[in-house]
């Protein structure tokens, strides 16, 4: 039997895995760790986010599909242009979910989680994430 060859086969345990919150985020309200390429660039990217209880984005769109899957708690995700919490459905823990290039959505972590909802999301990048309405906050306390 061989060894793993870390050239070939590259494994980053969790305590391995780098976690970063937006420069305008409030703390523990979502945080982000990139794994394979970048939203930013050409190409194919893998990121984690985390969205920690009591926030929720505010409705945004992109530019290329994402695919998603709920690595751990529950994601709560609505579509449409307006801000309705209350209205969000529950992806538990492997759902899938599918953003469709160009319609606006919204999701987070409701307040009563016992704990972040943790998402495995890829797509092709440039992802280009446009907010609905500038003016209001992006990240929302719910």
């Amino acid at each position: 039997m061989g060894e793993l060859n870390p050239a070939q086969t590259v494994i980053r345990l969790p305590d391995q895995i780098a976690w970063q919150a937006p420069p305008d985020a409030p703390p523990r309200s979502v945080e982000t760790a990139t794994l394979s390429g970048g939203e930013d660039a050409d190409g194919i990217y893998l990121v984690l986010m985390k969205w920690y209880p009591g926030f929720m984005s505010a409705p945004h769109f992109y530019r290329t599909d994402r695919l998603c899957v709920v690595l751990s708690g529950v994601w709560w995700c609505n579509s449409g242009p307006d801000f309705d919490p209350d209205r969000a459905v529950a992806a538990y823990p492997s759902s899938y979910v599918r953003r469709v290039a160009g319609t606006p959505h919204y999701d987070g972590a409701r307040p009563d989680a016992p704990e972040p909802a943790v998402i495995a999301i890829c797509g092709l990048g440039p992802v280009e994430q446009t907010w609905v309405d500038p003016s209001q906050p992006r990240l929302r306390r719910i």
